[in-house]
């Protein structure tokens, strides 16, 4: 630089920085700080509401422990540290499940509806479903019943296939993306013997898969009955077993409330086990037979009371339930007449009959929820609370998972909010993963008041509807995402979107002339006259007779009726007898 040039100095302005910020032109790369976002999510230590600690440890319910870590411990121990939360209901989440890979999750609701999340397609600002079915629709009928969702489940062998369950007879099998695959049959509610029926006759209350088959499950029904079924073979189940209750006025039947495989992976016996509204506990041999069970505690809970929690170890030797009679009681299958251990915990299945309660992926805790919102992590052989941690304060924690290999616990909830609980040190995937993502950049098409509808090439708070009125600007929302806003019978809410036909059993849509006549068989006698195709036949039937033989020779002549014309009528109307006067 030459000498007679003068300096000039430059003097930051921090507020023009401020303005401007450090954004630089040109393609720039989004880079996640993975320890911010998972700060993000860490959960607050205190209520700031009531000031009360939001984590109950061993030490604060035992003051006289020397162990100053306890706390720190039970964070590493047990996921509960960091938490998403996932809000794409409008009523209490119901039932929940994730694939054994957990790589997507199922959430079931009060409001009818399936909804499928994708933890690889979601960031921290768009933790969303990628699609929402109605489990009520049939493949074989187009009147849609709506009813909530009584359980939804993972295959545990194969993660192509969920058992779905509603209030309806009929369990249905459908694929991770929604599809049915399977419908089972429905029974004959006429039939009194359950042994004779192909399907349930009543509302199915909940179901399960077989541990090492993945092809079978079971299901349970109002009916008295569990019903075991091969998804191969849907027309009929393949076992049935009828509970006989002895309750008075029951008439023999009684709703079974909660059904579970035992799994004998880590050495004990394949059990099946179930829970009755007469407050029966019954145990069969997993592989049968099932004529009657190998044990029954008649009185395991207060009768006409709704034992909607139950499970069984990983082992097979424990049995948990949780009842309708705000009692949780630990059984020994090994002897199964008494519970080792009942504890007084408030009950919410008059509410929510869904209310589950789980053992952990190793059986070392117990999962179950409360009626304060509160997760109640117990121990499996005092079940004495090893931590209580608030989910959803002031509102009730219904359905309760742990996945083995996430490490993470599933919790839902009855304000329609499903919190997923991690601990980023010793939980893999799932939540983490998402939370650890950069926030995706607002885009304009995040404001559909400000998108312009690609269909229409409008802007959608411009959208004139042929009668004269203009839309709201939602609308080109529900455009650009057809499985929002449909109606009970799958009507789109958007009027400017056409009505699909229902599929067809000849194709996918309506059937054309060429189609029918070609490929569907006796198609062309809708087109031919009754008569003439009568008439075509009345030689061969008078020389060979096919019924008649013994009486052909005392057969009476058969006249057929000539076409006659109009003058001929006319004739014959005035030839005819006299019509009679009507009396005035």
């Amino acid at each position: 630089m030459d000498d007679r040039d003068p300096e000039i100095e430059v003097e930051e302005d921090d507020e023009l920085q401020k303005f401007l910020g450090t954004a630089s032109f040109g393609k720039q790369s989004r880079e996640a700080n993975v320890q911010k976002q998972i700060g993000l999510s860490k959960r607050p230590a205190k209520d700031e509401k009531s000031g009360q600690a939001q984590i109950q440890s061993k030490q604060e319910r035992d003051p006289g422990s020397d162990d100053d870590d306890d706390d720190s411990d039970d964070e590493d121990e047990f996921p509960v540290s960091h938490e998403m939360v996932i809000k794409t209901h409008d009523r209490p989440v119901t039932a929940a499940t994730l694939d054994p890979s957990g790589g997507r999750l199922i959430t079931g609701s009060m409001d009818c509806t399936l909804k499928f999340h994708d933890f690889a397609s979601m960031t921290p600002t768009t933790i969303r479903a990628f699609k929402s079915i109605d489990p009520n629709a049939s493949k074989s009928s187009a009147n849609v019943e709506v009813h909530p969702v009584n359980q939804v489940l993972f295959n545990p062998l194969s993660a192509s296939h969920v058992l779905v369950a509603t209030a309806l007879p009929q369990a249905k099998i459908i694929s991770r993306d929604g599809e049915i695959v399977t419908e089972f049959a429905k029974g004959d509610m006429y039939l009194r013997d359950m042994h004779n029926t192909k399907g349930h006759i009543s509302e199915v209350t909940t179901g399960t898969w077989h541990p090492t088959d993945r092809n079978l499950c079971v299901t349970a029904g109002t009916d008295s009955t569990l019903r075991i079924w091969d998804v191969n073979n849907p027309r009929q189940q393949k076992e049935v077993i009828v509970h006989k209750s002895r309750a008075a006025g029951s008439a023999g039947r009684s709703r079974m409330t909660a059904v579970v495989w035992g799994s004998p992976m880590q050495g004990g016996n394949n059990l099946l086990v179930s829970t009755a509204l007469d407050g029966s506990l019954v145990m069969w041999s997993g592989e049968g037979p099932y004529a009657r069970p190998a044990a029954e505690i008649k009185n395991a809970h207060t009768p006409d009371t709704w034992t909607s929690g139950l499970d069984i170890s990983a082992d097979g030797r424990s049995v948990i339930t949780r009842g309708g009679d705000d009692t949780i009681k630990l059984w020994d299958t090994r002897k199964f007449k008494a519970p080792i251990t009942s504890i007084s915990h408030p009950s919410t299945a008059s509410q929510y009959p869904t209310t589950n309660i789980r053992f952990s992926p190793t059986s070392s805790q117990i999962l179950t929820g409360s009626a304060e919102g509160n997760l109640h992590i117990l121990n499996p052989f005092t079940l004495q609370p090893d931590l209580i941690t608030p989910v959803t304060p002031s509102s009730p924690l219904i359905t309760v998972l742990w996945h083995p290999k996430l490490n993470q616990i599933l919790t839902g909830s009855a304000n329609a909010e499903t919190h997923l609980l991690y601990n980023p040190s010793t939980s893999q995937a799932g939540a983490k993963t998402v939370m650890s993502r950069a926030p995706k950049r607002r885009h304009i098409d995040d404001d559909p008041s400000l998108t312009t509808d690609t269909s229409h090439g409008i802007s959608g708070d411009a959208v004139i509807t042929p009668g004269g009125s203009s839309l709201p600007a939602t609308a080109s929302f529900a455009s650009r995402h057809p499985t929002v806003g449909l109606t009970a019978s799958g009507r789109s809410r958007d009027p400017r979107r056409p009505h699909m036909p229902a599929t067809t059993p000849f194709a996918k849509g309506n059937p054309d002339a060429e189609y029918v006549k070609s490929q569907i068989p006796l198609s062309s006698l809708r087109d031919e006259d009754p008569r003439e195709a009568l008439l075509r036949y009345a030689d061969k039937a008078e020389k060979d007779p096919l019924f008649t033989n013994a009486w052909k020779e005392t057969q009476p002549k058969t006249i057929y009726a000539e076409v006659s014309d109009g003058e001929d009528e006319d004739e014959d109307e005035d030839e005819g007898p006299e019509k009679k006067k009507v009396k005035q």
